[in-house]
């Protein structure tokens, strides 16, 4: 039986940019709005928490967000990010704070989805970070450019603690971790089985948009070009959804 209780999705920003970066040879010239999405999961034994969005401050001062987000790089710039739009934020109009997160679960290490973990270190998370072995590998190797090298340090420069795991895993009853590497080395999916109603298949950016699954096309980045192994893993998460009905 499952241990989860309630589920909330977070919108942590948006990000506006060429319609290739999510679907690969696809698009070019078409700009799309994407949400960058956090999911708050709540269950018998504590709250685990999918993603952690951007670092606010790189976004919203100057000098950090030339020093981030160079055009030279980021041609489409930096997300969108509202002071009301940050995880504690969202967890304080929940009641909570950021001691109240018990896991910290990274699907990947893109400054996207890894770059709120100083700021809730900062606040007062004591969480267990979750992450994948090659993902963090690539990600300290820094041969990721989408991956922030301070996101992975605390405020004083210390290296942040992870909890590394290799391949599937079950976080609880009701929570498995899902590999869907392509996008980056350790890309991690999430399949989570509600109280009520269908269980809820987080992809990621395992496929940024319906287009990804119902064409099986690979997302526009992909790690050292691994096209087939994106495709392969969008393959084994509608498996998945068509077995369990997510």
């Amino acid at each position: 039986m499952t241990q989860v209780k309630k589920f909330w999705p977070l919108l942590t920003a948006t990000h506006v940019y060429d319609k290739t970066i999510s679907t690969y040879n696809r698009g070019r010239g078409q700009q799309i709005e994407a949400p960058i999405l956090a999911y708050l999961i709540e269950t018998t034994q504590g709250r685990i928490l999918y993603d952690v969005g951007c670092d606010y401050h790189k976004i919203q001062n100057a000098a950090l967000r030339a020093q981030h987000y160079n055009p030279a790089v980021f041609a489409f710039g930096a997300p969108q990010m509202e002071e009301a739009q940050r995880i504690p934020h969202h967890l304080a109009r929940l009641g909570l704070t950021a001691a109240d997160v018990d896991v910290i679960f990274v699907g990947h290490l893109h400054f996207d989805h890894a770059g709120g973990l100083k700021e809730l270190r900062r606040c007062g998370c004591g969480a267990e970070i979750h992450v994948q072995h090659d993902e963090l590998e690539v990600a300290r190797s820094g041969a990721d450019g989408a991956v922030f090298a301070d996101d992975l340090v605390d405020d004083a420069g210390t290296p942040l603690q992870f909890k590394v795991q290799h391949g599937a895993y079950s976080l609880l009853p009701g929570v498995q971790a899902v590999p869907s590497p392509g996008h980056t080395a350790g890309h991690m999916s999430m399949w989570i089985e509600l109280p009520k109603g269908p269980p809820i298949l987080l992809a990621g950016d395992a496929a940024d948009l319906q287009e990804n699954l119902d064409d099986e096309i690979a997302p526009g980045t992909l790690w050292h070009g691994r096209e087939q192994q994106a495709i392969d893993s969008i393959r084994s998460l509608k498996k998945l959804a068509a077995e369990t009905g997510a």
